[in-house]
């Protein structure tokens, strides 16, 4: 069995999903695995990962509305608001998703669905940088 460990860096803009697939798929190619398990992980506590369609740009947008409406900004409402007010809804949307996905690969590709994509889900309004840590381990 081998293994393989990569931190890709991930600039965020804006708030909202920004996709990292191709990114992978590029380390993936690099790697001497054709078939294993890869672990993707996210260092953070206001950021997020998700499988998700990446065809339809609306599903995204419909996403964003749907957890500011279940974790809104709201100026009072939080105790935990150091970093400003869109620090703790950021913490409770990422309490929400996942830091962390396991995704096999087979002939040296992720097995994905036909309108899937790996997303960063970003939380925060300021522009960002996400350590993103990837661990393939296989043969």
């Amino acid at each position: 069995m081998k293994q393989a460990l990569h931190h890709l860096s991930v600039p965020t803009r804006t708030r909202g999903l920004h996709e990292i697939t191709a990114g992978i798929h590029r380390w993936i190619d690099l790697q001497d695995i054709r078939t294993g398990l890869l672990t993707v992980f996210l260092r953070h506590t206001s950021a997020s990962l998700l499988i998700q369609e990446n065809a339809d740009p609306d599903v995204r947008t419909d996403l964003e509305q749907f957890f500011e409406t279940i974790a809104p900004e709201a100026p009072g409402r939080y105790v935990h608001d150091a970093e400003g007010p869109d620090d703790m809804p950021a913490h409770l949307r990422t309490a929400l998703t996942q830091v962390q996905l396991s995704i096999p690969v087979d002939a040296g590709r992720m097995v994905l669905g036909t309108w899937q994509g790996i997303y960063v889900f970003e939380h925060r309004r300021a522009p960002s940088r996400r350590e993103v840590v990837l661990h393939l381990f296989g043969e």
